[in-house]
């Protein structure tokens, strides 16, 4: 029996992942913002949907597909991006693109990745997003995106939530900074998780040097273990809605802003050109009294009224908490952490078992909902208590 058979649900695939990789590589995946209010609140608010079941419908056949920029996906779900799956696997974010394509959902590259635009592009089959952030050199960043766009990448996430930084002390603990800090507690770390560090660290190594943020530009290329914060790219505290209008300008394909968390915001989006929004609080992982997501769902949604594709992100464990985001109006949902874990844990192979157990989860609570087809999960599914919508 491998550790993937004994990985039953999530949780469990969260603790192989823990004993795999280094404490530090773990926190940066798994914790959040300062006393980890939004983080813990993000996964109770789901918790507090209950929902009404419904029988004696004949359930012997559904469908779980849906449609996302005018293409089929196999159920409401893609990769959420995230810049540190090349350092829980070997080329991990090669690995979760292809776990994604196997599955039948979208994959979406951040451009902190360690593996390249390019090499996702070439070698990953499925289909293809790509997210940046603005930077205070805005011709580095837009570089950047006509690269994706050469590229053939299909939609374009700008993330907008993040620009003040945020306050994770355990990184700084762990030595898990940005370069990485080889202090006594990570070079310890790295000592007691063998297995990561020939498998990931010793395989770069052998394959051409210490890993890189790969999409950035040259003079930004450093290897994560050289330099100082200052010599990487600053996120831009000066982005407004101008600038989204910009990339709107230059991205012939979808265009969405993550990180929105109100009506208006949402409103003012798609008024600058996005064909899409993220209901996101960055996973719990910036503001650390932000709202939960599924509880701001309905108002963007409200504000939206339609003329944009609404995503949301940041609490979804379960395939319970897909069906209630879409009853509430997102058109999918993304994961981040999920599917690290299944990729700390066991690479590809891991990433596609995270996945199966979301699409088995999503199918049986349609099942239990009475729902055949995506189209009919509504607000009707929840229960009248004073946690439903």
């Amino acid at each position: 029996m491998t550790r993937l058979d004994r990985c039953y649900d999530l949780a469990d695939m969260r603790n192989a992942a823990r004993r795999h990789l280094p404490k530090g590589v773990f926190e940066f995946i798994d914790r959040g913002a300062e006393r980890e209010l939004a983080l813990d609140e993000n996964i109770k608010a789901f918790e507090r949907l209950k929902l009404r079941t419904k029988f004696l419908v004949d359930l012997s056949e559904r469908d779980m597909g849906t449609e996302i920029f005018g293409k089929r996906i196999a159920f409401p779900l893609a990769i959420a991006p995230t810049g540190i799956a090349g350092l829980c696997w070997y080329q991990g974010e090669l690995a979760l693109a292809r776990a994604a394509a196997a599955a039948g959902v979208p994959f979406t590259l951040a451009a902190t990745s360690i593996t390249s635009m390019e090499t996702i592009a070439r070698k990953a089959g499925g289909r293809l997003w790509f997210q940046f952030y603005m930077w205070k050199e805005e011709d580095l960043s837009l570089e950047m995106v006509a690269r994706a766009r050469d590229l053939g990448y299909e939609a374009l996430f700008i993330t907008v939530d993040t620009a003040l930084g945020r306050t994770r002390e355990y990184n700084d603990r762990n030595g898990f900074t940005d370069p990485i800090s080889l202090n006594a507690r990570f070079l310890t770390d790295m000592a007691l998780h063998p297995r990561w560090v020939a498998g990931v660290i010793g395989r770069y190594v052998m394959n051409g040097g210490m890993p890189r943020h790969e999409n950035y530009p040259k003079k930004y290329r450093h290897r994560i273990t050289r330099g100082r914060a200052d010599e990487a790219p600053q996120n831009s505290q000066a982005v407004t809605w101008e600038h989204i209008a910009r990339v709107r300008q230059l991205w012939p394909g979808p265009l969405v802003v993550k990180g929105i968390l109100t009506g208006e915001d949402a409103r003012r989006a798609v008024d600058n050109g996005a064909d899409g929004v993220v209901v996101s609080n960055h996973g719990g992982r910036a503001l650390d009294s932000a709202a939960a997501t599924i509880d701001m769902l309905p108002e963007v949604v409200a504000a939206v009224g339609g003329k944009a594709t609404i995503f949301l992100d940041s609490g979804v464990r379960h395939g319970s908490d897909i069906a209630k985001a879409v009853a509430l109006g997102a058109h999918a949902v993304l994961v981040g952490r999920a599917t690290l874990y299944g990729i700390g844990a066991a690479g590809q192979a891991g990433a596609e078992k995270v996945l199966s157990l979301f699409a088995t989860q999503f199918e049986k609570n349609m099942g239990y909902l009475g729902c055949r087809r995506v189209s009919e999960l509504s607000p009707a599914i929840f229960a009248a208590t004073k946690a439903s919508p």
